[in-house]
């Protein structure tokens, strides 16, 4: 059975902004993520202004204020939520007892449909195209995302090396990066860059199966 992943930690600059919130603040913290997550993909995180963020969600620049510290405090709250839907999705699959080709399907669909919607593409925008001027959020990004999904297709690879059910010519880790890269690097990067605003889902799929089956048979004749 698989273990639940720890919710990620925000890094200490951040987290002192944590505040206890009546259920009705949580509704209005929804609503300013929500509203943050349109106004940051229609103008651009540097360009999103907070006061238009207020004026679409409702509610006060101060109480924006009091949940999320300043602008660069709702971009966090928008990775965080994004990671924490990631994380829900890494334990649904339920990997330990699939054979690596319907584990690694499954693991490659459920992590492409995760990577095609409004969230994805902004955090992606925000993490790629901005990155070197934000590397709080980029590093934050990574390291609790990407690592974490490239961690847990490690595990896994590991336990099928330990059954006898797969043979690699790397390290487990070193395994799930590539496995990763191969077959999300692409999409995520023409996400990023809007170059793939609205993404076939078949066509994605289509993609996805074979770079599994890439992965997993190779090229060389045997």
């Amino acid at each position: 059975m698989s273990m639940p992943a720890p919710k990620p930690t925000l890094p200490a600059a951040r987290a002192s902004r944590s505040v206890e919130l009546c259920r009705r603040g949580e509704l209005r913290v929804e609503k300013f993520l929500d509203a943050a997550t349109d106004v940051f993909t229609e103008k651009g995180y540097q360009h999103a202004r907070l006061s238009e963020i207020v004026a679409r969600a409702g509610g006060s620049l101060a109480t924006l204020y009091r949940a999320f510290g300043d602008k660069e405090g709702l971009a966090f709250a928008i990775i965080e939520r994004r990671l924490q839907y990631m994380a829900d999705q890494l334990d649904a699959m339920e990997l330990d007892g699939l054979p690596p080709d319907k584990a690694l399907r499954t693991a490659a669909r459920s992590i492409a449909e995760s990577l095609t919607t409004r969230d994805a593409y902004l955090v992606a925008r925000i993490v790629i195209g901005e990155g070197r001027a934000f590397p709080e959020l980029r590093d934050f990004y990574f390291d609790h995302a990407v690592a974490k999904i490239r961690s847990r297709l490690g595990v896994y690879f590991q336990r099928q090396v330990d059954a006898g059910a797969m043979v690699l010519h790397t390290t487990p880790e070193l395994t799930a990066k590539q496995f990763f890269m191969m077959l999300f690097g692409d999409l995520t990067i023409r996400t990023a860059c809007g170059y793939m605003d609205n993404p076939d889902m078949e066509e994605i799929m289509s993609f996805t199966d074979g770079a599994v089956d890439q992965f997993l048979y190779g090229s060389l004749p045997r």
